[in-house]
């Protein structure tokens, strides 16, 4: 009886001392507040259309990758004396976004996640100097007209997309290109992209077509592959057909379904991502393997993206954890040499003029990763990464610090 006593009275000095260092410990640590701001309602996770899977679409929230993030980078943060917070705010409309911003920004956070619409973006980064990392946006427009030092972008960009693509049908000699392009403003976008990146490596465009999904009989022939894809309709015989479809409806059922067996990219068939859970190097299936355990469900480009930015924060609060602040963080980002490990083998690094995230695009059919972009043979006179998206001399953003 009185040796249970006496252990029940050690263990609760034990714990008391626990407590009492835990708490000496988390009193002494400096806060890292990072703030998410999302679209409050989504409808790209509707649930009926998260589970068709469409390539470079998101399959859940960006705080499953973030938190990931945080939890790998514990014995780093603990052992500099930073422990870490994360706020959510859900947002509405682009003076919603902004205002939610200010009051992270009042609160005390040292850096923000956007996941939010492209029209969006401008209006909430002016709203703070504290960094803000775009990981949901792959439109060029908030590349290319918000420049802003406070302003990054992890998730590539369309264009970056549209070179790879291009890069990859040049190393397999696919040089004729036929093009079918979706009603939308998106697609009319990805089609001037996809045109540009065609013409940029030497590649013919043999037709362009456009396709639509109606109920309506009289646009029937629209949504027919067999009809627009027939070498008489098309104006000649293709190597290969890139479809581009920001809704991914008509993409996902097109390959197998033209009237020549060729092969399909763009957005289906291959496909250049930010990141395929199938990726089989430097590290990837770890990667893969430990979201998959965490979220419960593959991770996606947007994931890996938002990943990502979370690192490059705590990077950047690492490198100085006594100037936490939201100008030490942005001074450290904007730093030339900042670079980040992505599991992609190579150094990452942002570009002084639009704050893009260099990175190798992955060229994935759905089921394995078939290729990298940049390919084998593309030069370019300083960083070969910059060969994706827009280069220093053809963007209008100047935001070098």
């Amino acid at each position: 009886m009185t040796s249970r006593l006496f252990a029940r009275r050690r263990r609760g000095i034990c714990g008391l001392l626990v407590l009492t260092v835990a708490t000496m410990c988390d009193a002494g640590a400096a806060t890292l507040a990072i703030g998410i701001v999302q679209r409050a309602d989504d409808d790209r996770l509707d649930p009926a259309r998260v589970a068709l899977a469409y390539p470079g679409q998101p399959g859940g929230r960006v705080r499953d990758a973030v938190d990931m993030a945080i939890q790998e980078s514990r014995f780093e943060l603990e052992a500099a004396g930073l422990k870490t917070v994360v706020s959510v705010r859900d947002t509405k409309s682009a003076d919603d976004a902004a205002v939610q911003l200010r009051q992270l920004d009042k609160a005390g956070a040292n850096a923000a996640l956007l996941d939010l619409p492209a029209a969006w973006i401008a209006a909430a980064s002016a709203a703070t100097a504290m960094p803000v990392l775009n990981v949901g946006e792959s439109a060029d427009a908030p590349r290319q007209q918000g420049c802003r030092s406070n302003l990054f972008h992890t998730l590539p960009s369309d264009r970056m997309r549209a070179d790879a693509l291009a890069q990859a049908l040049l190393w397999r000699k696919w040089m004729r290109v036929l093009l079918l392009a979706g009603p939308r403003a998106e697609d009319a976008t990805g089609l001037a992209l996809a045109q540009a990146a065609l013409k940029r490596y030497g590649l013919r465009q043999v037709a362009t077509k456009s396709f639509r999904l109606s109920a309506d009989p009289r646009e029937r022939d629209l949504a027919n592959p067999l009809l627009l894809t027939g070498s008489a309709v098309a104006g000649g015989d293709y190597d290969v057909v890139w479809v581009i479809d920001s809704d991914g409806e008509f993409a996902r059922t097109l390959p197998y379904r033209i009237a020549l067996p060729r092969p399909v990219v763009g957005d289906a068939g291959m496909t250049a991502q930010a990141w395929a859970p199938n990726f089989e190097r430097y590290g990837a299936p770890q990667l893969a393997r430990r979201f998959a355990r965490a979220a419960r469900r593959p991770m996606t480009s947007h994931d890996w993206a938002a990943y990502v930015a979370t690192k490059a924060v705590l990077q950047a609060a690492l490198t100085r954890p006594a100037h936490i602040a939201a100008a030490g963080l942005n001074a450290v980002l904007n730093t030339p040499d900042f670079a980040l490990d992505g599991v992609k083998g190579v150094r990452l690094s942002f570009r002084s003029w639009d704050h893009q995230l260099r990175q190798p695009m992955l060229l994935s059919d759905g089921v394995a990763v078939i290729g990298t972009a940049p390919v084998d043979g593309v030069m370019h006179a300083k960083n070969v990464l910059d060969t994706l998206g827009t280069d220093a001399p053809e963007s209008p953003c100047k935001a070098a610090p």
